[in-house]
């Protein structure tokens, strides 16, 4: 069934119909618009809760608690709700892309083609009521001038009758009449061809023109249908498409939770907070009621017993499991205050001990013991940091020696690789003076050198504090390097330090090559690299190529300009970095 032959008599109802469609559309466009909002300020509230909860690198919490994994699994919690952001971001993002944006364009072409059609609809009614009016004008002269010929013959008879008309008026009149009857005649021809003409126009007109733009837009209104039916299956594809990643970030927050581990998070907090002191002994009885005087000595904190004695080396912590801060007045002494001056040795008794010697010592001790731990209880003084971190408790003090010396190593080893390549790259410029001057190395040289004095003093002062702290002294191992005119410092078993001078600094140098390539076993290249340049390699342990030739990369270049490549015939060495392409492997 179509439109031009079912609806040919409702065209206003097929205009009617076709507009109400494209209002559809452009009503699903706003909706998945706002959608499309809704899901970008719903990415951007989920983002904005991860980052709020996600603590600073400079918050002083995070490096005590990134080892709990009950943190970092909250932390791997934020991270997936901010991926699960990007997805919903993504979902906003094809949404306006695959629907609002395909479908406005489509529906600017629909409007623009039914307009056409309706305009050709409109020029041909117009020109059937063209045709229409002058049928019925030829119509009503047809008429009008048969009348005038009737009243012409009727008029002609008359005067034929009348006996009183002369023979001239009766011809006249007969002329009139027959002139008359051939007007009408001519108008009664043109009417029938205008009648003719259209009754062929109106049949073309309604079995022709308008059921072809009535199916033109069936047709139009039937694509329209298509197009937002497949804009409402991508309403739910857009979703589907990311719900794979949805699903996974879901899943890592149910993996980030079955990752927390209770006993290794209490572990975690028994390693970073174990501070390896003893437990405290037993407070002493001073019995003065023997007459024994305390000394300024014993009565000071400068060799405290018992809770003091800890107290003593661990001021930066309190000593109460639980502290709160005390209402003691300003005038309560404090642990590092001094104590009551000591009555003389041979001097008076107090009169109180006289009549009370248990109570008067009782009181004593309260006096001396109990303050000074409720003030310590208090005080909450910040530790004077110092370097070799004895303001930290045994254990913690050996944790951070032992991270501060091997940080110590990789910088050395960074500077020891650093000094090698100024000695490669100072040979080079001595072999080929092209290439640069030797000289503006010797600054770089010397620094590198002082530098690597000054580490090694920092290793082996940080080895001595670890050895006291009851460490095992253990550092990573560096390689040698060679500097100051080919002297090569090596490291002795015990830590020190010796220089062999070499007779030839050149040869020391690429004596350094030569036990690369003979004592390693082949590498595994890394990659490949194409030569954009000839190079000769006249220079010992350099090696010569051709433009356009393809080589192994066996090592990178360190930051000296120099890459170490291999032949497929097994020859190795090293080329200018700046004369090849290189690419290497995943």
């Amino acid at each position: 069934m179509d439109w031009g032959t079912e609806l040919w008599d409702q065209c206003d109802i097929i205009e009617k119909h076709t507009q109400s469609g494209l209002e559809l559309v452009e009503k699903y466009v706003k909706f998945v618009k706002e959608r499309t909002e809704i899901e970008q300020n719903y990415a951007k509230q989920l983002r904005n809760l991860s980052k709020k909860y996600n603590v600073k690198r400079s918050s002083k919490e995070e490096p005590e608690c990134s080892r709990l994994s009950s943190y970092q699994s909250f932390l791997d919690i934020l991270n997936e709700m901010n991926d699960y952001a990007g997805q919903r971001e993504l979902i906003a993002e094809n949404m306006m892309m695959s629907i609002c944006i395909d479908l406005t364009k489509y529906l600017q072409e629909l409007k623009q083609e039914r307009k056409t059609y309706l305009m050709e609809a409109k020029k041909a009614q117009q020109i059937l009521e063209s045709t229409y009016k002058q049928l019925e004008s030829s119509k009503k002269r047809f008429e009008r001038e048969w009348r005038e010929a009737e009243r012409a013959a009727q008029n002609a008879e008359k005067t034929d009758q009348d006996i009183n008309a002369t023979k001239a008026d009766v011809e006249k009149a007969k002329q009139q009449a027959h002139m008359r009857a051939h007007v009408a005649e001519e108008c009664k021809n043109d009417y029938a061809a205008q009648l003719q003409k259209f009754n062929k126009e109106q049949n073309q007109f309604y079995f022709q023109d308008m059921p072809l733009i009535f199916n033109k837009l069936q047709d139009l209104d039937e694509r329209r249908v298509r197009k937002l039916g497949q804009g409402y299956i991508l309403f739910s594809d857009t979703e589907k498409h990311v719900m794979p990643i949805i699903s996974k970030c879901l899943e890592g927050i149910t993996k980030a939770g079955t990752n927390v581990n209770e006993k290794n998070d209490s572990m975690v907090v028994v390693e970073q907070n174990k501070s390896g002191f003893e437990r405290p002994g037993d407070v002493e009885f001073e019995d003065y009621s023997q007459g024994i005087n305390r000394t300024s000595s014993e009565s000071s904190l400068g060799a405290p017993k018992g809770p003091m004695d800890l107290l003593g080396r661990n001021r930066s912590k309190n000593f109460w499991l639980f502290s709160k801060r005390s209402k003691l007045s300003s005038s309560t002494l404090s642990p590092y205050s001094s104590p009551p001056a000591p009555s003389p040795a041979n001097g008076p008794p107090s009169p109180k001990f006289g009549r009370d010697p248990l109570s008067y010592c009782l009181k004593e001790i309260n006096k001396t013991v109990k303050p000074r731990i409720s003030s310590f209880r208090t005080l909450r003084r910040s530790p004077t940091v110092t370097e070799d971190f004895t303001h930290l408790p045994p254990e913690q003090r050996r944790k951070r020696l032992q991270q501060k010396l091997e940080e110590i190593c990789k910088e050395l080893q960074k500077e020891v690789d650093q000094s090698e390549a100024l000695e490669k790259m100072k040979d080079v410029y001595e072999k080929n003076p092209q290439m640069g001057d030797p000289a503006s190395l010797a600054s770089q040289i010397s620094q590198t050198s002082q530098n690597i004095e000054r580490l090694r003093g920092d290793v082996k002062k940080y080895e001595t504090w670890l050895s006291e702290a009851g460490g095992r002294g253990e550092t990573p191992h560096y390689r040698p390097h060679t500097f100051n005119n080919g002297a090569q410092e090596t490291q002795s078993p015990d830590g020190a330090h010796s220089d062999e001078s070499t007779p030839d600094p050149s040869q020391a140098i690429y004596a350094e090559f030569d036990d690369d390539f003979e004592d390693e076993e082949l590498a595994a290249p890394i990659g490949k690299c194409t030569a954009m340049y000839n190079f000769p390699g006249a220079s010992e342990g350099t090696i010569s190529m051709q433009e356009g030739e393809e080589l192994a990369v066996i090592e990178e270049d360190k930051g000296d300009g120099w890459t170490r490549v291999r032949r497929s015939n097994g020859d190795e060495g090293y080329i200018p970095t700046s004369y090849v392409t290189i690419s290497l492997n995943k």
